[in-house]
């Protein structure tokens, strides 16, 4: 991905802070949805960001610290399971991207929000479909996120075991759900999704 895709979202103003928008996690049982924002150093470009699907675990690793020292300004974003439930996931998901822009240490005048949706910010925004494949501090975002989310999944599958949540990280795989019909519910399901909820309610009294 080269840094001119932006170009078109760019006006004649060359002082203009971009600001890349992204979540992990909306679609998984268990653990909260985690969201970043990156504003990206012109002077120091980063080479082979993509979204983060498309790489593999040893090079988001190694991009996350890239990405954490090179940018301008990085924060990370997040709406608790309790929060998920309350709000559900689509509201939730646009407060912990606006946790993750409020967190920014620059203030943007724009911010790229991957999909198609925006959360209400102090800023302009604009939503970029498939944005984590077109824009590089899209893409930053998403790799922060990504790693930022799946390092908390590893933990919870090392105080929950058997519900396989490091290979899975809480999306309903079949033995996902398996361990939960098994094992049960613990804190950090989301109660308001309906496998988990449906296991909920058919507990006995």
């Amino acid at each position: 991905m080269q840094q001119n895709e932006l170009s078109f979202f760019v006006s004649d103003d060359e002082a203009i802070i971009i600001a890349g928008v992204d979540e992990v996690g909306r679609g998984p049982l268990c653990g909260p949805v985690v969201t970043a924002a990156v504003i990206l150093d012109p002077s120091r470009p980063i080479e082979g960001l993509n979204d983060s699907k498309k790489l593999s675990e040893s090079r988001r690793e190694a991009l996350f610290d890239v990405i954490k020292e090179r940018a301008l300004a990085w924060a990370l974003g997040r709406a608790e399971v309790a929060e998920i439930d309350q709000l559900n996931i689509l509201h939730a998901t646009m407060l912990a991207m606006q946790r993750a822009v409020a967190g920014l240490s620059v203030k943007p005048s724009l911010a790229l929000i991957d999909g198609n949706r925006c959360p209400k910010l102090p800023c302009a925004a604009e939503a970029v479909v498939k944005g984590d494949s077109r824009v590089p501090e899209i893409a930053a975002a998403s790799i922060l996120a990504k790693v930022a989310r799946d390092r908390e999944m590893l933990e919870m599958d090392r105080q929950y075991p058997g519900y396989g949540i490091a290979k899975h990280k809480g999306y309903p795989t079949k033995a996902h759900l398996e361990a939960l019909v098994k094992l049960g519910v613990t804190p950090h399901h989301r109660r308001s999704f309906k496998p988990v909820r449906e296991l909920v309610e058919n507990l006995p009294a």
